[in-house]
């Protein structure tokens, strides 16, 4: 399969300090899964080489306000857990993208993520649509929760969905490993980000555009 990078957009959810940084609010639960792949590396890379081939840079940062009013009076699950952590607050570091992800002028930044997929409360389709962005590169946290929301969501909507299994992360290996080995082939084409930048790299102009990519 060879994918035409004017209709590709790599869209990386959540790579902000509260989980990537040493330091942040819940970086202590995923460092150790994003140690033992080198997902923010592979990330990195990905997003720096996808840019240079002509592929769509989004980035899907979650935020909220200091009191989370956004949430309602009683969140439970793992958005309370964002709440006890105080994590992801506008204008703090936490919520700021990881240094080596920092979005350049000609990405685009998706705002108003206030919960698991990226889609929900978002503009991301709208974005996706116009531009004529046909296939959508999943890559970032959690590996099981955000990534796999929007994983299935995009699949639903009829994108060409691929997923970097080494550009995600979650709270433990266990969980990491299910989601990749059972729940990404049911609604994405997984991969690793050297796969997917090689068929990026790969792709000629007999590729079938109505789609997006090309066996």
């Amino acid at each position: 399969m060879k994918l035409d990078p004017s209709k590709t957009a790599v869209v990386m959810i959540e790579f902000q300090n509260d989980f990537t940084s040493e330091g942040g609010s819940l970086h202590g639960a995923v460092k150790d899964v994003m140690e033992k792949t080198n997902m923010l590396q592979n990330a990195a890379e990905t997003v720096a080489k996808a840019r240079e081939m002509g592929a769509t840079i989004i980035h899907a940062p979650i935020t909220f306000t200091d009191d989370y009013h956004e949430l309602g009076p009683e969140p439970y699950g793992i958005l309370k857990g964002v709440v006890d952590t105080k994590s992801f607050r506008k204008g703090t570091w936490g919520a700021e993208i990881v240094d080596v992800i920092q979005p350049k002028p000609e990405d685009i930044i998706v705002e108003g993520k206030r919960g698991l997929c990226a889609f929900a409360s978002t503009n991301l389709d709208f974005i996706l649509r116009s531009r004529g962005l046909q296939n959508v590169v999943l890559g970032g946290f959690l590996t099981n929760c955000c990534v796999e929301s929007s994983m299935r969501t995009a699949y639903e909507r009829g994108y060409n969905v691929i997923t970097l299994t080494d550009c995600v992360a979650a709270t433990s290996e266990e969980e990491h490993r299910v989601a990749i080995e059972r729940d990404y082939p049911m609604f994405s084409r997984p991969m690793t980000h050297d796969a997917f930048l090689s068929m990026l790299a790969g792709e000629t102009e007999t590729a079938d555009t109505s789609r997006g990519y090309t066996n």
